[in-house]
C-alpha cells in the first residue's frame, strides 16, 4: 500500500509537471502570435466569438472557482492536501489547453500597428516576460504547480507555510503577476476582431479575480496584509509605496 501510495503521488507530481507547466508556455506564445487556429471550425464571426467567449469564461470559473476556500474545504474531503496545489495545476493546464485547441480566429482586424509602434509594443511585451521571471523568482517558496508539497510527503515532511513576500516587484503592486499578464494581453500589434474579445473577457476576469484573491489574502495573513494593502497599490503601480521598504512594514 505504501509503494502504491508513493507511485502514485509520482504520477500526479509528472502530471502537475506536464499538464501544469506546458500549457502556461503555449499561452505565452498564444499572447505573442495570437490563435493557433489547431481545430478551425469555419464559424462565422459571431459563431466564432461566441466559442471564445465560452472558452473563456470555462477557464475563469474553473480557475477562480478551484482557488476558492470553500471548494478547497470540500476537497480536503476527497483528497489528502499535499494532493491539491497539483489537482489544481493539472485541472488549470487542461481548462487552458482546451482554449488554445479551439479558439476560433476571426479575419476582421481591427488595428495592426506599423514601425515604429509596432515594435515599441514588441518591446514592452518581452519587458513584461523579464517581469514576470523577475516576480516568479521573487518567490522562492511559491508552489504553483503543487510540486514541492508532494516532494515534501515523499520526504515525510510536514507542510511548510508560505511566507508573505514582500520583496522585488511586490515592494511596487501587490499583484505584480496579474499586472504584468495585463501587460503581455495588451501589448499586441495585431488586433483582431476575436483578440480584442480575448483581451476583454480576461483583463475583466484579471480584476475581479484579483479583487476575489485580495479577501483570501487579508483573511489569510490578517493585519499584516491589510497594511501592506494600505501601503501599495494592488493592480497598476501607479504611486510610490507609502514606506521606504515594504518588507520591513511588514
Amino acid at each position: 500500500m505504501i509503494l502504491t501510495g508513493k507511485i502514485v503521488a509520482w504520477l500526479v507530481l509528472a502530471a502537475a509537471a506536464l499538464l501544469g507547466g506546458l500549457p502556461l508556455l503555449l499561452f505565452g506564445v498564444f499572447l505573442y502570435v495570437g490563435s493557433f487556429e489547431l481545430l478551425p471550425l469555419g464559424l462565422a464571426s459571431g459563431g466564432a466569438l461566441a466559442l471564445d467567449a465560452l472558452l473563456s469564461l470555462t477557464f475563469f470559473v474553473q480557475h477562480s472557482g478551484m482557488v476558492r476556500r470553500p471548494f478547497q474545504v470540500r476537497l480536503l474531503t476527497a483528497l489528502p492536501a499535499h494532493f491539491h496545489g497539483a489537482v489544481y495545476a493539472i485541472a488549470s493546464g487542461i481548462t487552458l489547453l482546451l482554449v488554445l485547441a479551439f479558439w476560433q480566429k476571426t479575419d476582421i482586424v481591427l488595428y495592426s500597428a506599423q514601425e515604429p509602434v509596432r515594435s515599441l509594443l514588441r518591446g514592452v511585451f518581452f519587458a513584461g516576460i523579464a517581469g514576470l521571471a523577475w516576480a516568479i523568482y521573487t518567490l522562492k517558496h511559491s508552489d504553483a504547480l503543487g510540486l514541492r508539497a508532494i516532494l515534501r510527503h515523499l520526504r515525510s515532511k510536514d507542510a511548510r507555510a508560505v511566507p508573505l513576500a514582500l520583496r522585488g516587484p511586490y515592494r511596487f503592486v501587490r499583484h505584480p503577476l496579474y499586472f504584468l499578464m495585463l501587460v503581455l494581453i495588451w501589448a499586441c500589434p495585431d488586433v483582431s476582431l476575436d483578440r480584442a474579445l480575448f483581451a476583454a473577457l480576461w483583463s475583466t476576469w484579471i480584476v475581479i479575480g484579483t479583487r476575489l484573491e485580495e479577501r483570501d489574502l487579508a483573511a489569510e495573513f490578517g493585519a499584516g496584509y491589510r497594511a501592506y494593502q494600505q501601503a501599495v497599490p494592488m493592480l497598476i503601480p501607479w504611486r510610490r509605496p507609502r514606506w521606504p521598504d515594504v518588507s520591513d512594514a511588514a
